[in-house]
C-alpha cells in the first residue's frame, strides 16, 4: 500500500479501527473516478491490519472477502475507512467494513482472515 500512497490508520477501540487514504490521479479510471481495484485494495489492507491487530500482533491472510461498491469518489476526495471486528477465534478474525467520503458510505465488506501461526 505504500507505493499507492499509504493508509493512515488507528485503533479506536479493542475492536473498531478506522483508516483513511487520499485519491490520487494514479487511483482513478478512465472514467476519472476512483478505481474498484484501488478500492479493493485499502479495504484489504485496511481490514488485514484491523485483523493483525485483534489477533495481538499474528500475522494474518485474508480467506474471504465480499465488497459492495455504492458509490464514486474522484481525484483529492478522502477516503475513510471503519472496521469493526465481530468475532475473533484461535484461527480466524471475522469482521467487517465500510468505507466513507463526503458523508457517504461508498463502500460495505465482509471478511474472514485466517491467522497463521
Amino acid at each position: 500500500m505504500k507505493h499507492n500512497g499509504g493508509l493512515l490508520f488507528r485503533e479506536l477501540s479493542k475492536n473498531q479501527f478506522e483508516f483513511k487514504t487520499k485519491i490520487k490521479k494514479t487511483h482513478l479510471n478512465t472514467a476519472g473516478i476512483t478505481h474498484g481495484g484501488y478500492i479493493s485494495s485499502i479495504i484489504d489492507s485496511g481490514a488485514g491490519t484491523a485483523a493483525f491487530r485483534a489477533s495481538r500482533s499474528s500475522r494474518c491472510v485474508t480467506i474471504s472477502l465480499n465488497i459492495n461498491f455504492i458509490a464514486s469518489t474522484k481525484l483529492d476526495d478522502e477516503i475513510i475507512g471503519f472496521v469493526k471486528v465481530l468475532k475473533r477465534t484461535k484461527s480466524m478474525v471475522f469482521l467487517i467494513c465500510h468505507l466513507k467520503s463526503n458523508k457517504k458510505i461508498i463502500a460495505s465488506a465482509s471478511g474472514i482472515w485466517k491467522i497463521l501461526k
